[in-house]
């Protein structure tokens, strides 16, 4: 029987070539990587990782050295299922959820990768495959730009081959918001899919007032208007705002996840890989959407997710985060059309660059 033989585990404090902001992280001029390599007694290797704003990632390698490479060593990476429940539940009086969430998640994604390379399939062929065509829209991280710089990157999007877009709402004065999403919603035009994301700036009420002042300019959603936890008030966004509702970046079980979409207080349910608890749980939160009859989105690391979406027949945008590892990895993500190919490459196909991302090691 196939075992995993060694865990290893590194921390990055990576830079971004452009200081980017939201409404309630501030100015972000870097993002923490904490990368899982995961070795098997044949010599396979699989490669997971996951990342923090700002702050938290050292925790993370923390988790997943003291408390959770002690559990997969030695197991069947076939048994990724028992494996997610007994990292789950070594961490689960200390988490369950946030920061212990993420570290599974970079094991988990490790496992997979290790197991689909095994198989020498691509990890959404691995999955059952559904189209390797995704759409994607690319995500701004801009709410401090001016809207001529705003203008200004909708252009690079678009010249990117991007059909879509994301921006920043959450502004000091719910006017501003207006005018920037006018200015946006004139400049590509009255049909191009355009979403905002206010990254839980508002109350339930504020929210409600911020949808109602911007639905004349026809948002294909708005993101996180309002703090996870608020069931309650997600579901009034969603019932009194009459605009669609893309939520779940910041929800770290599939726990969570029911229960907003089970209150009806989401429209895109939009989970991310690196902090939900990998690639397990994102599938399961994929079928859960689908069984609500709810069309999937997707937050961050677009390098692994367009595995799951190609994967997922309700799958709809996925998006293109700022925080982009481009850099980093052999083969960037390309763009024609509003669309990206998931890759043939065994595993999820991300090959880092170990040598480049030295000069970022904590």
């Amino acid at each position: 029987m196939t075992k995993i033989e060694s865990v290893r585990t590194d921390f990055y404090l990576v830079p971004l070539e452009t200081v980017l902001s939201d409404s309630t992280h501030g100015t972000i001029p870097h993002f923490e990587l904490v990368t899982v390599r995961i070795t098997d007694s044949d010599g396979v290797e699989g490669v997971g990782y996951t990342y923090a704003v700002n702050s938290g990632g050292a925790a993370f390698k923390v988790l997943i050295d003291g408390y959770l490479a002690p559990v997969v060593t030695g197991r069947d990476p076939d048994e990724s299922e028992r494996l997610w429940q007994d990292m789950w539940w070594a961490v689960h009086y200390s988490g369950r959820g946030g920061h212990a969430t993420s570290a599974i998640s970079a094991v988990d994604i490790a496992i997979w990768d290790l197991r689909a390379k095994r198989a020498g399939l691509p990890l959404w062929r691995f999955f059952g495959g559904y189209d390797p065509q995704v759409p994607v829209y690319a995500g701004g991280i801009d709410l401090d730009f001016s809207v001529e710089e705003l203008l200004d990157q909708s252009d690079r999007f678009r010249e990117e081959g991007f059909r879509a877009i994301k921006m920043k709402v959450g502004r000091p004065h719910l006017r501003e918001d207006v005018e920037r999403v006018r200015r946006m919603r004139e400049h590509v035009g009255d049909d191009f899919p355009l979403m905002v994301d206010a990254n839980m700036k508002w109350s339930a009420d504020q929210a409600i007032r911020a949808a109602r002042s911007l639905e004349e300019f026809n948002l294909l959603w708005i993101e996180e208007p309002t703090v996870p936890d608020d069931v309650a008030g997600h579901v009034r966004v969603v019932r009194e705002g009459r605009t669609p509702v893309a939520t779940g970046e910041n929800m770290h079980t599939l726990y969570e996840f029911h229960a907003l979409m089970a209150a009806g207080g989401l429209t895109y349910p939009e989970p991310d890989v690196t902090n939900c608890g990998g690639m397990t749980i994102f599938r399961k939160i994929g079928a859960l959407a689908e069984a609500h009859n709810l069309p999937l989105t997707s937050h961050g690391v677009h390098d692994l997710t367009v595995h799951l979406l190609a994967a997922a027949p309700n799958r709809t945008y996925m998006e293109a985060h700022g925080f982009s590892l481009d850099k980093y990895i052999a083969h960037p993500m390309s763009v024609i059309d509003g669309f990206t190919t998931a890759p043939e490459r065994p595993g999820h196909g991300v090959e880092l660059d170990w040598a480049a991302l030295e000069r970022h090691r904590r």
